[in-house]
């Protein structure tokens, strides 16, 4: 099934899901070590790929929302007011950081002067003209920052799916993994 139905999620919304999950948790290990590189071509080229994987998230996510708006949702699955309220909150504080996290790498990269090319084939738009350290500085901060925020929530998403599938016993996981419920 591509679309969503009121059961579960179509396989265009499962797919988009662990894509951008892979993703996150590639750049999160190339990030936490990428600057540790000693200077060298290989680390410009580091630095390059995870750029570029970074603006394919924004896309990702982008096209996530859009398929959500078009596709829909299933209906959510039973559970106290709470924990629905909770569900929703940390899925749109994810979104917001999923859009935040590469803006503010490119906005890093662009106050620090770099010319910004998707995979080398593509060269995107500098968000700042020009060398600008007090940006830079704010941008990476942001940056950072924001790992530690998308770290937390990922923690607590993950935990919540595996509290619904082996403490509750509800379709939660199954949904997203393609399993009929």
């Amino acid at each position: 099934m591509i679309s969503n139905s009121a059961e579960r999620w179509g396989w265009v919304s499962i797919s988009l899901h662990w894509i951008t999950a892979a993703l996150i948790i590639s750049l999160a290990i190339v990030g936490l070590i990428m600057s540790e590189l000693p200077t060298s071509a290989f680390k410009m080229q580091v630095f390059a790929v995870h750029k570029s994987f970074g603006i394919t998230v924004l896309a990702l996510t982008m096209l996530r929302l859009a398929w959500r708006l078009f596709a829909g949702t299933p209906k959510d699955i039973p559970g106290t007011r709470l924990q629905t309220l909770a569900a929703k909150i940390v899925h749109g504080v994810m979104y917001g950081v999923l859009f935040a996290m590469p803006l503010s790498g490119w906005l890093y990269n662009s106050a620090s002067g770099f010319p910004l090319r998707w995979f080398g084939v593509i060269s995107l738009p500098k968000l700042f003209t020009g060398f600008n350290p007090s940006i830079k500085a704010f941008a990476l901060n942001m940056h950072e920052s924001l790992f530690y925020v998308l770290a937390g929530l990922l923690l607590v998403h993950a935990s919540a799916a595996l509290y619904h599938h082996y403490i509750v016993r509800d379709n939660t996981l199954k949904r997203m993994l393609g399993k009929t419920v």
